[in-house]
């Protein structure tokens, strides 16, 4: 089997905001060479709605270390929720966004990386609500995509199965934390390239180093 990468990411992490320029610099440089596959994580999915204030306080203290690691920035919008999460009316969920990046993967598989990005930073500077169905309306827009046909999908139970098996898929892959980088090499066997925050050029050799174990 030819090899695939598999970025696994949460759309509310922000880590993997922070990662999201580095991986798609590796998918920008090898994606002609080897598909990269986006696996949602699941890793906010509560059996009842939780408001943002009961994780505020840790983004709060959180995000500038995110800033100082990797260079990203959060914007005004996003953190006016994390600096008044009384006021705030968000109560996240990261099933609505892996719904949206199924159906995406399905029109764009090979801009999935793109997309990933696109939503982390609707949500982490742009603040915009990805458990409101309007939040995606403007990259519909950006990408040509037919909205009525998209918020069709995002009310189908097909494609809230997919982003259910991606979490799934994410806990059998033993990712226990976001970002996580990995390539499948064999049926059975996967490489990890990276766990939590890396820097592209660890991340890259990482993999020059994989593809050439695999040419012999």
């Amino acid at each position: 089997m030819n090899p695939t990468i598999f970025y696994c990411y949460d759309a509310y992490c922000g880590w993997c905001y922070g990662f999201s320029p580095i991986i798609k610099k590796l998918a920008e440089n090898y994606g002609n060479q080897i598909p990269f596959e986006v696996l949602s994580g699941g890793m906010i999915t509560p059996e009842q709605p939780i408001p943002i204030s009961t994780m505020a306080a840790l983004i709060d203290k959180a995000y500038p270390t995110v800033e100082e690691t990797t260079g990203i920035k959060f914007g005004a919008d996003f953190l006016w929720h994390i600096k008044n999460p009384e006021l705030s009316d968000w109560f996240p969920n990261s099933e609505m966004p892996a719904i949206a990046l199924c159906i995406f993967k399905e029109l764009f598989p090979d801009k999935q990386v793109a997309f990933a990005s696109d939503l982390q930073y609707a949500l982490n500077f742009e603040g915009r609500d990805l458990s409101d169905k309007e939040a995606y309306r403007h990259l519909l827009e950006k990408y040509g995509i037919d909205q009525e046909a998209f918020y069709e999908k995002l009310g189908s139970d097909i494609f809230k199965e997919q982003a259910h098996y991606e979490f799934q898929l994410c806990k059998q892959l033993q990712v226990t934390g976001f970002p996580c980088v990995l390539i499948q090499v064999s049926e059975t066997k996967f490489h990890l390239l990276s766990r939590g925050f890396t820097s592209y050029e660890d991340l890259s050799a990482r993999l020059e180093a994989v593809l050439k174990e695999l040419k012999g």
